[in-house]
């Protein structure tokens, strides 16, 4: 298998957090207002995280390796609600999801409903390497180098029928272990639900990842398969998902559901729409602190505007947010 490098040209590669950062704990402190000071601190502890090294070849080009960050602002500051909803819960708690045996049902409109099995996930696929900005809801970022394939090599395998316009994504539901549908209930409908049109599902950059760093996926992030919709909030990125349908009828996505004033099921990075709690023109970029928040502006379509913004011509995006 060729693993390929994906770069958006718009990412700078000082702007691609240092891999000893990344490997270092992050925490956030709430102090001076809390969340919304955009304050988040390092420690030292370690990451629960079980990866194996992932089978695909390495690139010729390696001039950027020395500036990619392994796992720690990605892997120890997480939304996984699952798990608990402080940011550092899903590294605490996610090892006991269990992730072997795996399958992902695929169904609904399509010519050949079935299933693939985790064996067929790591190796059915050709895997390469992906550099994206990902940025989440609550005003902060990071650029994480997933491994995976493409969304539309794996719905092209089930062959969508001509009705089908949307796609459906559910995560795995198993009270017995995560912590999180125990104690957050009567909030989020489990399972969690999300869902892309199947135009932004066959677009180029949606991105089915298997892994980040050439490693498997760390279970906080996602294990063992997980989505990567890079010109949307990041709770559009769906982790350890168990079934796909196709569907004629927009689904009802989990948060969209919850409070849909806040989450809209397109959720296009777009500074001109703000949260209704707070700003969403400027962003922090992790690693981040109180000194220093390393804040900069949010990019329309989090800067794959040129890729995707025709996706949505004619819509107006703050309606459609």
């Amino acid at each position: 298998m060729t693993k390929t490098i994906y770069t958006d040209p718009s990412i700078q590669s000082s702007e691609i957090t240092p891999e000893a950062v990344f490997l270092n704990r992050r925490n956030l402190m709430k102090s001076a207002g809390g969340l919304a000071s955009g304050a988040i601190a390092s420690s030292m502890a370690p990451v629960k995280a079980s990866t194996q090294d992932l089978a695909y070849a390495p690139a010729g080009d390696r001039s950027l390796e020395g500036e990619l960050t392994p796992f720690n602002a990605v892997t120890t500051y997480n939304n996984f609600y699952e798990f608990g909803t402080d940011k550092d819960d899903p590294a605490r708690y996610a090892e006991s999801m269990t992730i072997d045996p795996w399958s992902v049902k695929v169904g609904g409109l399509v010519d050949q409903p079935g299933q693939l099995h985790l064996e067929d996930l790591l190796t059915g696929f050709d895997l390469e390497e992906r550099i994206y900005r990902f940025r989440c809801v609550e005003a902060w970022s990071m650029v994480v180098p997933w491994v995976g394939f493409p969304l539309s090599d794996l719905l092209r395998q089930f062959g969508p029928k001509a009705e089908g316009r949307f796609v459906e994504f559910k995560t795995l539901y198993r009270r017995s272990e995560m912590r999180g549908t125990r104690s957050f209930t009567g909030v989020i409908d489990w399972p969690y639900v999300e869902g892309l049109r199947l135009d932004e599902a066959m677009h180029p950059l949606a991105f089915i990842a298997v892994g980040l760093y050439g490693k498997t996926l760390p279970h906080q992030n996602g294990a063992p398969v997980r989505l990567v919709v890079p010109w949307k909030y990041g709770f559009k990125s769906i982790k350890s998902i168990v079934e796909i349908n196709v569907t004629a009828a927009q689904p009802k996505t989990s948060w969209q559901t919850l409070q849909p004033s806040e989450y809209g099921f397109y959720a296009n990075v777009n500074p001109e729409v703000d949260h209704p709690r707070w700003s969403q023109g400027y962003e922090r970029k992790l690693p981040s602190s109180v000194f220093r928040p390393n804040r900069v502006r949010t990019l329309p379509f989090n800067g794959y505007a040129d890729q995707v913004a025709g996706l949505y011509a004619g819509m107006d995006l703050r309606r459609d947010y």
